[in-house]
This record gives C-alpha cells, sequence and structure tokens, in this order.
C-alpha cells in the first residue's frame, strides 16, 4: 500500500525582504535574527511540529546558502524523519524549460512531484516571514467540518491598516464571497495572512490550469484564490485570534522584538506550551559586570554586559564594555559595543564593531527613524551614524 502524509506544508521562504535592507544583502528574509535566539523561520517550523504536522518543504531562491545551513536536517525542530521531514526545495533546471521561481503559484506548481510523493489529502501554504504561534491542526478540522477546497487564515486589523493586505469578505458561516487585494476603501478589516489549506486535488487542478495560463502572474493571491472564488468553489475564511505579525519591514521587525519584553510581553516565546525550537549557537552563559545596568531586556548565552542595556534584546555573544549605552535597539550576535559607544533606537547586525565613543542611532522620542548596520561592518572610533540611516559598509563618518 501507498505511504501517504494527510497533510504536507510547503513554505514559502525565497523571498528577497527588499525592505528590510541591509539586514538581507546576503541572507534570505526567513533567515533574518530575532528575538535574541531565533530565526524567523522557526516560527512557522515549530508551528508545524507543534501541530502534528512532520512533512515540511521549504521553497527557496534568493540567497539560500545561510538557510540551508541553518534547517540542516531538521533535528531541532524534530523534523529529521525517515518519511516525510523537512526539506529545502531549490529551483532547478527540469525537462520542461523550469528554472526560477515566477511567483507563488508557480513556486508550488513547479514541485508538484515533491508533493505528490506523499500522496496528502491536504496541503497547507506558508509564509516564512510571519512571527505568530499558530495551530494548523485545528485549522485543519475546521478545513474538513466546512467541506472547503480552500480555507485562508484570516485575522481583524485596525480599519486605517487593511489597505495594505489582502482583505477578505465573508458571510456570517464564514464564506468568502469576495477577494479585494490592497483596496484603497476596504469593505472590511479582514485580512488574508497567507495561511492557506487546500484539498489537496483541487489545489494540483488549479496550479495546472494557472501554469497553462500565459496571460497569469503566478501568484496565489492575484491568480489561483480568485480564479477559485469565480468557479464557485467553496472558500472558508479561518478567524486567528492571537499574535501575528508580518515582519518584512524595519519597523514591524523592531517592534515585534519589542513585543517580547516587560512582565507581561505581547508575545511570549519562553512559554513550553506551545515552544519555539531553533538551532541555538554553543555559549557559555551570560556574563554581567559589576558596574552593569540591564533593565527591560533580553539578553541571550555568551554575552558579555559591562555597560547599560535598556529596552533591549541581545542576542548571543553580544559584548557591550564598560561604559557603552545601548538603548530601544536589537543587537544581533557576535556584536560589540566598545567603551563610551551609545545605540539608540537602532537594529545592529551580526559581527558589527562599534568603536570607542562612536553614537549609532538617535533617541526614539526623537521620531527620526530606526538606524540600520548591515553585518560585519565597523562604525569608526568617535564616528556618529543619525537616526534612520542604513549601512551596509563600514564607516568612518561625515
Amino acid at each position: 500500500m501507498l505511504r501517504k502524509k494527510e497533510c504536507v506544508a510547503m513554505l514559502l521562504a525565497g523571498g528577497q525582504g527588499s525592505r528590510l535592507y541591509a539586514l538581507t544583502n546576503n541572507i534570505a528574509k526567513p533567515a533574518v535574527a530575532f528575538g535574541a535566539k531565533y530565526r524567523i523561520i522557526d516560527f512557522p517550523l515549530s508551528n508545524c511540529i507543534n501541530s502534528g504536522i512532520d512533512t515540511v518543504g521549504v521553497l527557496t531562491q534568493y540567497e539560500p546558502l545561510e538557510l540551508n545551513e541553518y534547517i540542516g536536517n531538521g533535528q531541532p525542530w524534530d523534523l529529521d524523519r525517515a518519511f516525510g521531514g523537512v526539506h529545502i526545495l531549490s529551483p532547478y533546471q527540469a525537462k520542461k524549460k523550469q528554472s526560477w521561481f515566477e511567483g507563488t503559484a508557480n513556486a508550488i506548481y513547479q514541485n508538484m512531484h515533491f508533493m505528490k510523493k506523499y500522496n496528502p489529502d491536504y496541503v497547507l501554504i506558508l509564509s516564512g516571514d510571519h512571527i505568530y504561534k499558530m495551530d494548523y491542526a485545528a485549522m485543519l478540522r475546521a478545513h474538513k467540518a466546512t467541506g472547503a477546497d480552500c480555507t485562508i487564515a484570516a485575522i481583524e486589523v485596525p480599519m486605517k491598516e487593511a489597505p495594505r493586505f489582502g482583505i477578505l469578505n465573508t458571510n456570517a458561516d464564514g464564506t468568502i464571497y469576495e477577494f479585494e487585494e490592497k483596496p484603497k476603501v476596504p469593505k472590511s478589516n479582514l485580512a488574508s495572512m497567507g495561511i492557506y489549506i487546500f484539498t489537496a486535488e483541487k489545489l494540483f487542478k488549479y496550479l495546472e490550469e494557472d501554469e497553462a495560463n500565459p496571460n497569469s502572474s503566478k501568484d496565489f493571491g492575484k491568480d489561483i484564490l480568485p480564479t477559485m472564488l469565480a468557479a464557485g468553489e467553496k472558500m472558508f475564511s479561518y478567524r486567528f485570534k492571537g499574535y501575528w505579525k508580518d515582519v518584512g519591514t524595519i519597523s514591524s521587525l523592531w517592534e515585534s522584538n519589542m513585543d517580547l519584553l516587560g512582565a507581561d510581553p505581547a508575545f511570549d516565546v519562553s512559554s513550553n506550551d506551545w515552544k519555539i525550537h531553533s538551532r541555538n549557537p554553543l555559549a557559555p552563559p551570560e556574563y554581567v559586570g559589576e558596574k552593569a545596568v540591564i533593565e527591560n531586556a533580553l539578553v541571550a548565552l555568551g554575552c558579555e554586559i559591562e555597560g547599560t542595556v535598556q529596552n533591549s534584546v541581545l542576542a548571543s555573544n553580544v559584548i557591550v564594555e564598560e561604559g557603552a549605552v545601548v538603548r530601544d535597539s536589537v543587537i544581533m550576535a557576535g556584536t560589540v559595543v566598545k567603551a563610551g559607544a551609545v545605540v539608540d533606537y537602532s537594529i545592529i547586525d551580526e559581527n558589527v564593531t562599534i568603536e570607542k565613543g562612536a553614537t549609532v542611532g538617535e533617541p526614539k522620542a526623537k521620531g527620526v527613524g530606526i538606524a540600520v548596520l548591515g553585518r560585519g561592518i565597523t562604525v569608526a572610533e568617535g564616528a556618529s551614524v543619525a537616526g534612520g540611516k542604513i549601512l551596509d559598509k563600514d564607516y568612518k563618518g561625515e
């Protein structure tokens, strides 16, 4: 008898993440560090295994090397399986000329052989750039209970933000009667989260038809979903009420990191009831000097703090020397803030060196924007990086 999986997940992780600027110059957006010890992709992968979905295809394209190395054999997420597990799916040259993924739908279409290998009843489509905890098994149960051909996870957003999203207009029973892609004047505030469950047979049918359409942009939101709706397929919304953040911009990435702070954080990653797994680096316990001041901060293993850290998130092996100050900032692994340096309202990528007396960013109250330093660069002694400035090369000052 043919072995099968009830549900296979396909995780779209090939985006360039251009709105993260210097942070994604050399890595894919889902590989960007988050919350002191995670990467963005940890959240959908952890959601999968916590939901009982143990077969995940990760579709990569832009700068995939670091993401591939990070995922490895999937062991940190319990996805190292003999049948199933996690698989990296990169574009390849096939007999029928397929190569680069042309859109979200085309990316899934090019990997239909992977899905069909497991003979699934259902396919879960995920994005690799969201921070949230979600039980996909509950969504799948709802999909089966309604007899839907497609179920779309949705969340209510403030009406003023609705024009940024794909909006679902639904009947009282949750059936979808209209899509609006980033409408100027939305009819509702129910936004698509980019999480879909399809009955596999229907998904394969519409992917094949879409691929054969020369006028299609090969996109789920623009092509597959509207076509299914127009054809009268049963499509339902699934309302999600927990924390969810699209971290595709500098401001949203900073905000989501800040949401981890405080005695009662907006988003709690430390609870074990829905554990977020990650491939943690080997590091000794953090060291806090006698003169150090740490207030409302997350400080990961391996950090050495002798200065002041306030309202900030520090990843592993960050050094803050005596007399240095870090405020309202996200500091990624291996960065060194030397004596007398001040970092305000910034995101600092991995392995950055901020030399003595340098300043990066300006106090948040000034409202000048978040300063961003790309990985591996050095800010020279005494140099000043203005608030809102984005750098991806060594900086000696104006």
